[in-house]
Formats: C-alpha cells, structure tokens, sequence
C-alpha cells in the first residue's frame, strides 16, 4: 500500500544535501561491495582447492564476458535504486530499492571475485555483448527454454539481435537517468518502476543467455537464482506501478 500524501511529500530540490546524501550511501553500498567481494573470493578459492577439476575460463571466454558485462549492468541498477531513494519519501519504494541496492552490489562482487579467482583482468577483453553473439551449448540461436532443473536449451535470442559493442538489454539511456534525477515524489517513482522493470528484464535475458552458453556449475548456480530474483522483483513493481498508474 502507498503512504497517504505522497503526492505532498516535500522532496528538497537543493543539490548540496542530494548529492551529500547519495554520495554517504554510495560509498557505503561500495564499501559493502567490496567486502563481499573479497569474502567470496576466499571463499571460491577454498572451494576450487578441494574441486578435483575445476574449471577455469579464458578471457575470451563467454563466462568472462558475462561476468563484465553484468557486473556493469548492476552498477547501473545500484546508481538508479540510489537515485529514487533520495527522490521519493514513500516507504515502499525506498525499501525495496535498498534491498536491490544490496543485493545487486554483492552479487557483483560475487562476479568481481570470481575475473579474480581465474585469474583474468576486470576490464573488457572485448566489446561488450560478444559473448551473446557465440554460439550456444547446442550450437543452435533459436528459442531458450529452461528445463525441470533450472538447465537450458537453445539460446535466448536469435544471435541477429546483439552486436558486439552494443547496448546491453535493459540499460537506461543518460536521458532516461537525467529525468530520473530531475523526478521527484510520485513521478521519481513511476519513472524508477519502469526503467527498473525494463532493466530486470534485460538481466534475465542475459542470464537466460549464459545459461545457454555454459556448463560451469557456479555461473549456472548463479545466472538461474538471478533469473528467479528477479522475476520475482519484476512482478512485484508492475503491481505497484499500477497502484502509481
């Protein structure tokens, strides 16, 4: 349910304290970013001791695109969660965008930790999106379907629809952040609501895309608890959107 009045919220305008603000919570959500990251690379690395034949990707790999990209793609999400808890008092959204804050900050550690623990650079080795275009585990660019165990068939999208060095699904475009960030009140949360649905759907296509691309067990572990994560989340801002509507 919406607080009553939000539409009478007073939401400051003035820059200094906004940026101030965002500036405290930004560096806590890194802080914490890189916290997990480093716990779960001790953590990886204990279990890849104790693994008789880990695998280990190449910097080409697509589990090394993956995890670039997406660690991207989160950032992103993180900025704009950030973003509309300045902007808006109501309690609803300003809770769920710091739990997406958090949880998309840790699970790009997990993906930082894991560049790291094969030994690969964090930066591109690539254009963004090259590793859409390969081909998938069964060599065919048709139509994904997830099977009873969370496994995957065929790819997520026709290899036609991505070019290396394109945009990745989902992302908001500098317009779309600038409105974002001038929004306020009940408009700052309907504007979050859409972008940040539109980008949750781009994430389950990269992660349905993964999962069509690999067989190493932790990035498949990975790829499908985001699909369902999100999913999830994405059922829940529809219904409040229409609540804003």
């Amino acid at each position: 349910m919406t607080a009553p009045g939000r539409d009478d919220v007073d939401v400051t305008d003035e820059a200094g304290p906004h940026r101030a603000s965002s500036g405290r919570r930004l560096r806590l959500v890194i802080a914490g970013f890189l916290t997990v990251a480093i716990v779960l690379l001790v953590g990886v690395a204990l279990g890849r001791l104790s693994s008789p034949n880990p695998v280990t990707p190449g910097t080409d790999s697509v589990e090394a695109g993956f995890s670039r990209d997406m660690q991207v793609h989160h950032e992103q999400a993180v900025q704009m969660a950030m973003m509309v808890r300045d902007r808006t008092n109501d309690p609803e959204v300003r809770s769920m965008a710091y739990d997406m804050a958090l949880t998309q900050s840790q699970q790009a550690g997990q993906m930082y930790a894991w560049l790291e623990l094969w030994r690969l650079p964090q930066a591109p080795a690539e254009p963004t999106m090259t590793w859409m275009t390969r081909p998938t585990l069964d060599g065919d660019y048709g139509s994904h379907h997830m099977t009873d165990d969370g496994g995957a068939s065929g790819s997520a999208t026709p290899v036609a629809t991505h070019e290396p060095g394109g945009r990745m699904p989902g992302l908001a475009t500098d317009e779309q952040l600038a409105a974002l960030d001038a929004a306020r009140g009940v408009e700052a949360e309907r504007l979050f609501l859409t972008l940040m649905i539109a980008h949750h759907q781009g994430g389950i296509e990269m992660a349905d895309a993964i999962l069509a691309r690999s067989e190493v067990p932790q990035v498949r572990a990975f790829a499908s608890g985001m699909m369902q994560t999100q999913q999830s989340e994405i059922d829940a801002m529809q219904a409040m959107l229409a609540e804003r509507s």
